[in-house]
């Protein structure tokens, strides 16, 4: 059985750089865009199973990104593949972050191992632990009656189940970029998990991105 773990397309949030986690913020144009593109350039698969964040960026890639797909899956929105929640920060500068030693979310960006959140925001140990608990309880028994599986969620989370899954620890959390629209691939074989891809992209990246943005 296969695991595809799709970002979702661009918002507003995102080209301005701003900390997003739990806030319902919309895809913009090139967002949908980007999600058009994925669909049209990804290689034909059939799926037997679509798990969603709640958030509205995340419904709204996976409507676009499953259009014209039969038959088509239902999409199962799931509370425990929704963002990172970085509490009070959110909406915060991402590049004021990055320059600030001081600055509360500097470790969350620099040294995830040493990033303590306050403000009921989550640790990265947190969004490990139910991206975990998704992955164990929810999809891995599904092996021998899905052989695709989609979840639609965020950078943040999608990095969470390749922790779950032992191919990353927290310390190198941010080390390969995932942009809006990345797919990374898992199977699932006997209960074990193989890393097949990681962050891929199905478009010219250089079109749409002049500063790269995450969170």
């Amino acid at each position: 059985m296969k695991l595809y773990l799709l970002r979702h397309g661009e918002t507003a949030w995102n080209k301005k750089g701003l900390f997003q986690g739990q806030t319902d913020i919309p895809l913009n144009d090139s967002g949908r865009e980007l999600a058009v593109l994925t669909r049209q350039n990804m290689p034909e698969v059939k799926f037997d199973r679509v798990y969603c964040s709640p958030l509205c960026r995340a419904v709204e890639t996976a409507e676009i990104f499953l259009e014209g797909r039969f038959p088509l899956a239902e999409i199962k929105k799931d509370p425990r593949i929704i963002e990172i929640c970085f509490g009070s920060q959110e909406g915060a500068s991402i590049i004021e972050a990055k320059e600030n030693p001081e600055h509360p979310m500097y470790n969350m960006l620099w040294h995830p191992e040493l990033y303590h959140p306050t403000d009921n925001a989550e640790s990265f140990e947190q969004v490990v632990a139910r991206a975990n608990d998704f992955l164990r309880n929810e999809v891995m028994p599904l092996e021998g009656t899905c052989e695709n599986v989609l979840v639609v969620a965020h950078g943040a989370l999608n990095r969470s189940i390749v922790c779950a899954a032992g191919y990353k620890e927290i310390k190198d959390f941010w080390t390969v970029k995932y942009l809006n629209c990345c797919l990374t691939t898992l199977e699932i074989k006997n209960g074990e998990i193989s890393l097949l891809k990681e962050a891929e992209i199905f478009y010219d990246s250089s079109k749409f991105y002049s500063v790269w943005s995450e969170k």
